[in-house]
């Protein structure tokens, strides 16, 4: 297939080619793979396309909501991410009403595309969240859970709160099927990884 054919070809960005005896499996492990370093990748490389990707939910009306965050951890074995947000945000209202959510990552420098569809699990107070919080209290970073009002309130004149008072949480992001899209000058490609299996998609 055609598909299968772009798959293997190694062109500028593209996931390194296989060999065209490779079974489905092989090919769904390799790709994966490859998602996955990229995602690992982008926790500590700053100036990696998929840092800061997009995060869509539901409002309370039904309506799309979605914003930048920055990924904080991929964990490939658990095929897991985090990403670090004020539990007074209204995103995380939204979560608990509907704990489906999609992350959307453009990479400009590959030309890839990752939309992944996943469910989505809220840490407020637990050892995790005190250990991040006793990592990062003393960045300027911590400044971001210390505002007086939540994320989107009017500003005010009123004192941050304490150390001791932060609003740090966590979203761990459980993947449930990863969209890969590449675009190319000789072709594009697109797969869904689901349930261990690699489907090719028209682009």
């Amino acid at each position: 297939m055609a598909e299968h054919r772009n798959f293997q070809e190694p062109v500028g960005g593209s996931p390194t080619a296989c060999s065209a005896d490779m079974t489905e499996p092989d090919k769904y492990k390799q790709l994966n793979d490859q998602l996955w370093s990229e995602l690992e990748q982008a926790v500590t490389d700053r100036q990696h396309g998929w840092r800061t990707p997009v995060l869509a939910t539901v409002d309370a009306d039904g309506l799309p909501d979605a914003r930048t965050v920055v990924l904080r951890a991929a964990d490939r074995a658990r095929q897991t991410l985090k990403v670090f947000t004020d539990q007074r945000s209204p995103k995380i209202v939204q979560l608990q009403a509907n704990p489906q959510a999609q992350l959307v990552f453009w990479c400009p420098s590959r030309q890839w595309q990752l939309r992944a569809k996943v469910a989505v699990t809220i840490d407020i107070n637990s050892d995790q969240t005190a250990a991040i919080w006793t990592r990062i209290r003393q960045m300027a970073a911590a400044g971001d859970y210390l505002t007086a009002e939540a994320p989107g309130s009017l500003l005010s004149d009123q004192a941050p709160l304490s150390v001791d008072q932060h609003a740090l949480c966590v979203m761990e992001f459980k993947t449930v099927s990863l969209d890969w899209l590449m675009l190319g000058r000789q072709g594009h490609r697109r797969a869904r990884l689901e349930h261990d299996t690699l489907t090719w998609l028209t682009p």
